[in-house]
């Protein structure tokens, strides 16, 4: 049995999954080039064009950006103290941990007035294009609006796991705490003290509870969106997951995703 056949037993009507080695794609799962809704998911791929931005110096990490005293980097991990849903401030800058959608659609029109190419056009030439994801678009906000597929990500998640777009040291800052200490709430999982968060990729560190598994290391980012999709990389094993479904997060979810989590884990050993 491989471990990804535990979503066969799930409330969903669709559902489409993979694990990802540095070899490859080890499992799948469903159809792998059906489209869903990636909600929250959508920030993984924003933030990776933002890196690029940063990279190919059409922005700059510590250059204002949001609310005064706010940087591209506070954007990025959330700590720029502007609300979830509206450009409103609700702390001072580098004080709290409030996850702000809002913050991405601020990056992204950053990066297009920076640019000169409109945000969409600019995550397909960065991300999208480069890493062959033919069936991944940008149609909505920066901060949910995607869609993918499984082949696609599965396609991301190699990046992350071994990048090719971005240098190491850029990945490895990405994914390491940023504004260390930071309390806040993990949307479905409450308060969390410290509420860790990398360049746009929240970081597992001691979290509990978790959407990842009990065995996932405290190295393990990612992001999971509230159309039931999510999508892990834990460093330590060189192993990823992409799971997405057509059922919204919710309480279902949260033990299936970690016994599914702990599954791939105990299953694909490295």
């Amino acid at each position: 049995m491989h471990s990804l056949d535990l979503i066969a037993g799930w409330p969903v009507d669709n559902a489409s999954a993979a694990v990802v080695s540095t070899e490859g794609v080890s499992e799948q799962y469903g159809d792998i080039d059906r489209v869903y809704e990636l909600a929250s998911v959508t920030k993984l791929l924003v933030a990776y064009a933002a890196l690029v931005a940063i990279e190919e110096e059409a922005i700059d990490l510590d250059q204002q950006a949001g609310p005064e005293g706010s940087t591209v980097r506070h954007l990025l991990a959330h700590s720029s103290g502007l609300a979830f849903g509206e450009n409103k401030v609700q702390a001072a800058p580098g004080t709290k941990r409030i996850y702000s959608s809002a913050g991405f659609e601020l990056l992204a029109a950053l990066i297009e007035s920076e640019s000169g190419i409109a945000f969409r056009d600019y995550l397909a030439e960065a991300v999208f294009a480069p890493l062959g994801m033919t069936a991944s678009t940008l149609h909505g906000p920066a901060g949910h609006g995607a869609r993918s597929t499984v082949r696609d990500l599965s396609a991301f998640a190699s990046e992350l796991l071994s990048p090719t777009l971005l240098s190491e040291s850029t990945l490895a800052a990405a994914v390491s705490v940023q504004f260390e200490g930071l309390n806040g709430i993990l949307p479905g999982y409450g308060s969390q003290r410290p509420n860790d968060w990398g360049l746009g990729f929240e970081v597992r560190d001691g979290k509990e509870p978790h959407w990842t598994g009990q065995r996932n290391s405290t190295r393990t980012f990612g992001h999971f969106g509230q159309s039931g999709t999510f999508l892990w990389a834990d460093p330590d094993v060189g192993l990823a997951t992409v799971v997405l479904t057509d059922l919204a997060f919710g309480e279902w979810a949260k033990p299936l995703w970690t016994e599914l989590s702990d599954e791939v884990l105990v299953n694909n050993p490295r």
